[in-house]
């Protein structure tokens, strides 16, 4: 499937879609650089494109991009908010809280 998103973009068919796909994929194959790449691309494409936020936390968050993780939830959840993707905002709010636990053990 990823390489059928990679022949896609490298048509010129560039969405936020597209990048979230390739994103979800990486992530998939264990690939976070890669996934936060397509991810951050697919919140500059559609900043109001929720899923794409908290997957680019998740990836984030795997490449011990901790701070930026915080920032792409916290902008997913108003994001979400603003959406009305309650369920999103319970996603994030629980990556937030694991986020802030896991700092606090390792002070």
């Amino acid at each position: 499937m990823r390489e059928q998103l990679e022949k896609l973009l490298a048509q010129g068919r560039d969405s936020a879609l597209l990048r979230f796909g390739l994103g979800d994929a990486y992530l998939k194959d264990n690939d976070a650089q890669q996934a936060a790449t397509h991810l951050a691309q697919a919140t500059i494409q559609q900043p109001g494109y929720s899923a794409a936020w908290k997957l680019l936390g998740k990836a984030l968050h795997q490449l011990g991009r901790l701070d930026e993780a915080q920032a792409a939830w916290t902008t997913g959840m108003t994001v979400a908010q603003q959406q009305g993707d309650l369920q999103a905002v319970k996603e994030m709010t629980v990556f937030l809280k694991r986020l802030q636990k896991q700092r606090q053990a390792t002070e």
